[in-house]
């Protein structure tokens, strides 16, 4: 049983870090267009707008809308997400504080 324990916990962390190991970016052939909407109106002052974002859900990218939030500590700006063609498509990279 002692020797079974390392064996079988080496194979429990394979398991998790392979199923973890999805692809970085999920291409498609088309970028879609992002729906219009109206942009409502701040909550205060100081908020920063955060466009819209693409989102891999069940399959499909799925366009998730954009709302204020106030800029976060330590950071200096927010850097939106887009569209980066690739050789095999369209891959949409995330925004993020910088």
């Amino acid at each position: 049983m002692k020797k079974l324990f390392p064996l079988l916990m080496a194979l429990l962390l394979s398991a998790v870090l392979i199923t973890g190991c999805g692809p970085a970016y999920i291409a498609v052939g088309t970028r879609p267009e992002p729906p219009v909407y109206a942009r409502p109106l701040p909550p205060g002052p100081n908020y920063l707008w955060i466009e819209g974002e693409w989102v891999w859900s069940s399959g499909a990218y799925v366009y998730r809308r954009g709302y204020w939030a106030l800029p976060r500590s330590h950071y200096h700006h927010y850097i939106p997400g887009h569209w980066q063609q690739r050789s095999h498509g369209w891959v949409w990279i995330s925004g993020h504080w910088r």
